[in-house]
């Protein structure tokens, strides 16, 4: 006998893309064709009492997992999952600060990747919560990652050259240490061709306009 009842759409999945600062996220999700969520918009304003400082006296710990809002991230994962469509901050780095807002749909995509420097930090309530494809840490040569890292942000005016040059060379001695503490957090390790073979893997296994409509 057949159900006259409509199915329901099945709501989308995420790959949480993660790695070092500069280690190629952003042109890798680019190029999958899926939509993208910047996990980094959800840094804290430079006003904000709770962010971290770093020991020396230099600043806010932008590196700290504590000067991100990882609710609000998990939240618009979850809204992007269950109804296709979320408004996420827009965050300006060299401000320190958020400027705005903007929506975003994934227009009938059933998978989507979310990128940034604290996605493996939520890999687990992802999980947890039925929304995980995949989790995946891009890694490669420190040295090839500092240097991008440096042009990037000197390109951009992210922040002062002095601070830009001993952020880098601070995550260049701790690199390892940081791939390290993603694979403990679930996330896979791997470079660029790994990482576009397990996405498109994801992706075969998520049925076409799955996502919901509002």
């Amino acid at each position: 006998m057949t159900s006259d009842l409509p199915s329901l759409p099945r709501p989308a999945r995420v790959v949480l893309l993660t790695g070092p600062s500069g280690s190629g996220k952003t042109s890798l999700a680019a190029l999958t064709g899926l939509p993208v969520l910047n996990l980094d918009d959800f840094y804290k304003d430079g006003t904000d009492p709770s962010l971290p400082q770093l020991p020396d006296g230099d600043g806010a710990d932008w590196d700290s997992p504590s000067s991100w809002d990882a609710g609000a991230a998990v939240a618009a994962i979850a809204e992007l999952c269950r109804a296709g469509r979320t408004v996420v901050p827009e965050y300006d780095i060299a401000a320190s600060a958020r400027t705005g807002s903007a929506g975003l749909a994934l227009d009938g995509a059933s998978l989507f990747i979310a990128e940034g420097v604290f996605a493996a930090d939520i890999i687990e309530r992802c999980r947890e919560a039925g929304l995980l494809a995949d989790a995946l840490c891009l890694r490669g040569r420190p040295a090839t990652t500092f240097r991008r890292r440096l042009a990037r942000d000197l390109r951009e005016g992210r922040k002062p050259p002095l601070y830009l040059v001993r952020r880098g060379l601070r995550l260049l001695r701790n690199e390892r240490t940081i791939v390290a503490r993603h694979a403990a957090l679930g996330a896979h390790p791997c470079a660029k061709p790994e990482a576009l073979d397990r996405i498109a893997a994801a992706r075969a296994l998520c049925p076409v306009g799955a996502a919901a409509r509002p």
